[in-house]
């Protein structure tokens, strides 16, 4: 129906910037001195929060538990959990963006993005209530409660660039306090995030660059009644005559007479 293959990446590439936000997290041991004991990285995966979830409620259950190498935590995972059409950031339909082509002789054109909200879900697992607000401290402060990061969301033109918004929405907490004293105790944070992306179209590469303007003169009161006198041609080219449309460039202009060849 389409007719057009054209793959951007946009939803591969957000998956990527939102997990290199977290990427880098890391947890303090201290003693009753306050020194340094260890220091632990953060784990970042892209998994959905009930496997997690239903892999530690399943650690101390039944003969396979004894099997299984124990998750480790503190932790963290995120997913995507929706997508929702922005009208708010709709431009028109018909509006454009132009670039260099693929040659200095054509431009790169696609219409207006579709804007969308994608939500993530980012779950903090801890087992002590200290290494939980440590994790979550290292990230409130940074949303206030958006955050902004610039991304090439077309592929094949990485000289443009967008600024894309991500919104902390909520922040819940959950522990399971309730369960047996010889229980593994598993602590929850769940942050959810709203990032702010467009989606873009077949980018075309049909429209030829104007790299000469010529322009006719002519005397129309010669009083003649079939035509008027032609006196001469000017015409304007970009000097030099190779530059593109992106390069720092001038305008040569010839002018030839009624009796010049052009």
């Amino acid at each position: 129906m389409f007719g057009t293959y054209f793959y951007h990446q946009r939803i591969r590439k957000s998956v990527a910037v939102f997990g290199a936000m977290f990427n880098n997290i890391y947890v303090l041991r201290k003693n009753s001195s306050g020194g340094t004991i260890s220091q632990v990285k953060v784990p970042l995966s892209y998994a959905p929060k009930r496997d997690f979830l239903s892999r530690i409620a399943n650690m101390a259950n039944g003969e396979d538990a004894e099997r299984q190498v124990a998750l480790k935590l503190p932790r963290m995972s995120f997913e995507i959990v929706n997508y929702a059409y922005d009208p708010t950031r709709q431009l028109a339909k018909t509006g454009n963006y132009q670039m260099t082509g693929n040659s200095a002789s054509n431009r790169s054109k696609f219409f207006s993005p579709v804007p969308y909200n994608i939500n993530f879900q980012l779950s903090v697992y801890a087992k002590t209530n200290d290494d939980a607000l440590q994790i979550v401290e290292q990230i409130l402060p940074f949303f206030n409660p958006q955050y902004t990061v610039t991304v090439k969301p077309v592929e094949n033109y990485p000289d443009i660039l967008e600024d894309t918004p991500i919104v902390l929405q909520s922040v819940a907490f959950s522990d399971d306090y309730e369960g047996a004293l010889e229980q593994r105790r598993s602590i929850v944070y769940t942050l959810d995030f709203d990032m702010k992306i467009n989606f873009y179209g077949p980018v075309s590469d049909t429209n030829s660059i104007i790299n000469q303007v010529d322009t006719a003169l002519y005397n129309m009161n010669t009083g003649l009644a079939d035509s008027d006198e032609y006196l001469g041609l000017v015409r304007v080219r970009p000097n030099p005559a190779d530059a593109s449309a992106d390069s720092d460039y001038g305008f040569a202009t010839t002018i030839y007479g009624a009796l010049d060849s052009a």
